[in-house]
């Protein structure tokens, strides 16, 4: 083996004092998730409207790294948020990685080649939840980009509710459950905890589903509101106001990871279009890399799944195409 790194707490952790007492809201049964076969949620579109590829549509073969030519400079204003926000997102808690021969790692293993060796990486993983965190948030909000990072670095699954503004659906519906619009606003089946105020849900995130630590770029209050904020300006409010759009009956499933440029560039879309979504989180470190690995016989990010049309894919500037042409109002 040569050549050894470890990151064992990356990024700087730091600990949470004491233990967090988070009131708990009585929740409304009344809302999409990802078992209902229909939505009950929505206030401005019809369930019944029927959801298909668009026509002739086929899936784009997966191109690691490659960048379409009318998206180069959407994927340069998203990576700026990699150098304000230090990689916060692009790495699971506990990320270790080391470079180990080729025949270290079976071909049915999920690996990088670099430079003749393959990259063998690990992470450290807390509990897991039974059911998805909902989150109700939206793209150009620094307060909802640091949940985000926590879920990125915690490997969490979460069904995202998205909030842009004017949108109809979910907006009146955080307001019907917490008792205002304000945004992120967390909710957890699993405990039947409700919460506003993005630090004390990842306070939360980290005590149930992780070591009880902050990641340091996490922990600097104002400073790193800031750096959020300025982690958004490559993207100019992309993922903020609502387009119309025909709600689906069951939510997308999304393999993606908030330090990602190429995912940055779907999610939008996906809140703009009021698009609720499972993320399965598949930072660097992430177990989920080798189960995409073995389901698809690939593993690139972003990945799609719509169990509305049956449509699967990779490729992010083919992604928002589809969603366009399929969710969007005509």
């Amino acid at each position: 083996m040569a050549g050894v790194l470890n990151i064992h707490n990356f990024p700087l952790l730091h600990s949470v004092p004491g233990s967090h007492k988070t009131p708990k809201k009585s929740i409304p049964t009344i809302r999409a998730t990802s078992e209902t076969p229909t939505s009950s949620t929505s206030t401005s579109t019809s369930t019944s409207t029927s959801f298909t590829a668009p026509p002739n549509f086929e899936p784009p073969e997966p191109k690691r790294f490659g960048v379409r030519p009318d998206k180069v400079w959407d994927i340069v204003g998203a990576s700026l948020a990699l150098i304000f926000r230090l990689g916060t997102g692009v790495f699971v808690n506990g990320y270790s990685v080391s470079f180990v021969s080729k025949d270290a790692i079976p071909p049915d293993q999920y690996s990088l080649e670099v430079a003749g060796y393959k990259v063998k990486e690990s992470s450290k993983i807390g509990p897991r939840p039974e059911k998805p965190i909902e989150i109700y948030e939206f793209e150009g909000c620094p307060f909802c980009r640091k949940v985000r990072e926590i879920v990125a670095v915690l490997d969490l699954d979460v069904l995202f509710y998205p909030c842009p503004k004017n949108g109809p659906n979910f907006r009146p519906k955080v307001a019907q459950m917490g008792g205002k619009q304000q945004f992120p606003y967390m909710v957890d089946p699993n405990t039947g905890t409700a919460m506003y105020e993005s630090d004390d849900i990842i306070k939360y995130l980290v005590q149930k589903y992780g070591d009880g630590s902050i990641p340091f770029t996490l922990s600097l209050g104002l400073l790193t509101t800031l750096t959020e904020g300025f982690a958004m300006i490559g993207r100019m409010g992309k993922g903020s106001s609502y387009t119309p759009s025909k709600l689906p009956p069951k939510p997308l499933e999304l393999w993606a990871y908030e330090g990602s440029p190429f995912c940055k560039i779907v999610r939008e879309v996906l809140v703009e279009l009021e698009l609720p979504h499972i993320v399965r989180s598949c930072a660097r470190g992430s177990p989920k890399r080798q189960i995409l690995f073995e389901k698809v016989g690939h593993f690139q990010a972003p990945y799609i799944e719509d169990p509305n049309t049956g449509v699967q894919m990779f490729e992010s500037a083919e992604i928002v195409e589809y969603l366009k042409v399929t969710y969007a109002s005509s």
